[in-house]
Formats: C-alpha cells, structure tokens, sequence
C-alpha cells in the first residue's frame, strides 16, 4: 500500500487528506476500520515509545496515546492486588506481561485515556486483547495480532474497530520534512538513543539511583520524547503516573504532571478501592467519580441529591487532611523533563508528590539553585545534556 485516503484530516472540514509513502510502501496494514489522521499521528508516535521502552527495559510495553501525547505508558509488570481493584481488573482475569503493560498505561490517566489509541510492543495476545474489549478506544497499533485475539478486537465498535499492523523491521528516514503554511521544514529525526548512560552524570551530592529509579527515569524520559513540549514526566513502580503535555511553563508542567500523580496515588486509598459504586454504572462514569470525589468539590457526586445517582450507599468524604497524610507515605517516584528547570520552585513542586530521582537536560543560568534545592530535600538529579522538544 503506497498509500491511505482518510476520510478527513484534523477536522471534518479539513478535506482531501490522506497518508501517503514518498518511496516504497507504507509499512502499515489496516487489518479494520478506517483510522484518521489524528489516529495515525498518535499510532506512529506511540509506536516508537513503546519499542524504545521495550528496548530500553527488557519488557513488553504499551502506550495510551490521545491528541499526539501519551496519557500513559508502562512495562509490562505484574499488578498488585491493588492494582488489579484500582484499575477494575477482575479477580479471574488472565494477564500476561503484555496485558498487564496496557493496563498500567491505561490506568496511569484513566479519564485522559477514554477514547485512546494503543499501542502495543509485541504481537497482540487474546488476553491484552480482552481487556481492550471492555474499554472505550479509538483504535490499536501492533506488529501483529494472534487470531483469537483479532477476532475479539474485530468486534469491538459494531465491526468499525480501528486495527492497524506495522512492519516492526521499518527504519525511516533520516531526514524528516513537514510542511507549514506552504513551507517545508527539514531536519534529522531524533534518533537519540535514551538508556542507562544518559542517567550517569549525577550532579547532586547524593549519587545512588537504583535500578527500579533508573528504570523509571528511562521510561518518563522515552515518554517525554514523544510527549507535545513543553513537558514532565512522573514515573513510578514500571509506568508513567503523571504526564504534564503542551505547557508554555516549565513549572505549570510540573504542576499538572505532579496533581495526577497525586491522583493516581490517591486512587490507591482505601477510601478509594472500597466505594459502593452501583453495579450498572460503566466503568468511565465510575472514573470521573472518583476524579470529581478526590477533587476540591466532591460534593458533585456525595452530595445528598446526587449521591444515588452513583453508589449505593452514601460514602465518606476523603478530607483534604486526609489526603495529605495518605500522600506523605509515598517516595522514590522519578521524574524526567524535557528541558532544563530554570526556577528551583519545580524542584519544591516535585518534592511534594515524593519525587527522589530527577532527570533533566541542564543548561539553565540557575542550575546551582536547582542542585542546591535537591541537596536540601535529598533527591538524586541527573544532568542527561540532551533536550527532548517533541512538536
């Protein structure tokens, strides 16, 4: 296939718009549906995070892409039991590694994932293919599917689930164009390569990083590098728990990245895991419950006109001096940016949702003010030298 006509581009109006290979063929093949061209931006995106995640950590891995930036990444380690209650796995559900990747990729941002397009490191299996079912997806990216496993995909959307295959072997180009208002912009791809030895030049005074740091380091700094900049990455435990996308502030990043980190621990309270929610209610009405019971106003789902609308019974209100005790247990969380931290207040930002490993490019007029906030706080920082812009 040379080339793909889609059926509109960014926005229905937006039309003629297709793919297309300049040389050769695309190295793709549409097994169902008819994906978009925001659905081929996130698939391709995503792709490359997940087989340089795989690369980089040894594992299978899975990405939750919406709007061309990741809600989620991870590798495929197994789930807790308090994962498996947090992210409405069922006690009698199979899940192999590959499964078990999509699920904390899912889960790291579960209301940002609704409508996600997935990406997958190896061949679809029937049991990742079984959790896809029951959640609400545009679409999936693979090197292949087992047969069991399309057959179920297949079904998803009255038969127009979006399933695309891709050519693991492809290497493009190293010359990359697009094209803007009528000009052509050229540059190299970024090939950089993100592994253990961008994480060796440790500038604070305390140099030890684990491997399950390091490993997290890796993985928000792959994210970060598909991830729309300005971006932070919070990493934790093989998976992404906080991803701040596309904010003209450095510190406004590491204050989104840092809240849904926050969430994604507090989704973790036994306040959380024991909520009497109705059985009828489908799993992305019971997500924004949550979101709304942890939030500021939480009122909007307990309230006394409300509350049945939700649950069986009335729960308990989490108080915010609940929440603050609940978090202070959490530490060793890694955190990656794409560019350098010009004020020393992201430093403070991140202390407070239990960051200890911080990487991040260097090169700001302010580095020593930077340094000396980790030094006071005790966390490990990492100079990587390298910038990791994603448009």
């Amino acid at each position: 296939m040379k080339e793909f006509t889609l059926k509109y581009g960014c926005n229905p109006h937006q039309q003629p718009a297709r793919i297309y290979a300049p040389q050769g063929e695309l190295p793709l093949t549409i097994l169902n549906g008819r994906p978009g061209y925001i659905n081929f931006l996130d698939a391709l995106n995503a792709w490359q995070l997940t087989s340089e995640i795989k690369a980089a950590c040894g594992l299978p891995a899975a990405a939750s892409f919406k709007h061309v930036s990741p809600a989620g990444a991870a590798c495929g380690l197994e789930l807790s039991e308090t994962l498996r209650r947090m992210y409405f796995v069922a006690p009698e559900a199979e899940i192999s590694p590959l499964a078990a990747a999509y699920i904390r990729a899912r889960g790291a941002d579960r209301m940002s994932s609704f409508g996600d397009w997935i990406a997958l490191s190896d061949v679809c299996d029937v049991p990742t293919a079984q959790i896809i079912a029951h959640e609400v997806s545009d679409g999936i990216i693979a090197p292949g599917y087992e047969e069991e496993a399309l057959a179920i995909l297949k079904n998803k959307r009255k038969g127009n689930y979006n399933i695309v295959a891709i050519d693991e072997e492809y290497q493009p180009p190293e010359m990359e164009t697009k094209e803007v208002f009528g000009i052509c912009f050229e540059q190299m791809r970024n090939h950089l390569l993100i592994d253990r030895y961008l994480l060796k030049n440790v500038v604070t005074e305390k140099k030890d990083i684990p491997a399950e740091a390091e490993r997290d380091l890796l993985i928000s700094l792959i994210t970060l590098k598909y991830t729309q900049s300005n971006s932070v990455c919070y990493a934790k435990d093989g998976q992404t728990i906080g991803v701040g996308a596309g904010q003209q502030s450095r510190i406004h990043c590491t204050r989104l990245a840092g809240d849904k980190a926050d969430l994604w621990h507090l989704r973790q309270h036994p306040y959380v895991l024991d909520l009497p929610f109705r059985e009828d209610l489908p799993k992305p009405v019971r997500d924004n419950a949550i979101d709304v019971y942890l939030s500021r106003n939480p009122e909007d789902v307990l309230g006394v006109n409300v509350w049945a609308d939700f649950f069986t019974e009335r729960p308990k209100a989490l108080l915010e001096s609940e929440k603050a005790e609940f978090l202070s247990q959490f530490r060793d969380v890694s955190l990656g940016s794409d560019a350098f931290f010009p004020f020393d207040d992201n430093i403070a930002r991140a202390a407070r949702s239990g960051v200890g490993y911080i990487a991040q490019p260097g090169g700001s007029i302010r580095d020593e003010d930077v340094i000396e906030a980790c030094n006071k706080r005790g966390m490990v920082m990492v100079f990587t030298g390298s910038r990791l812009f994603h448009h």
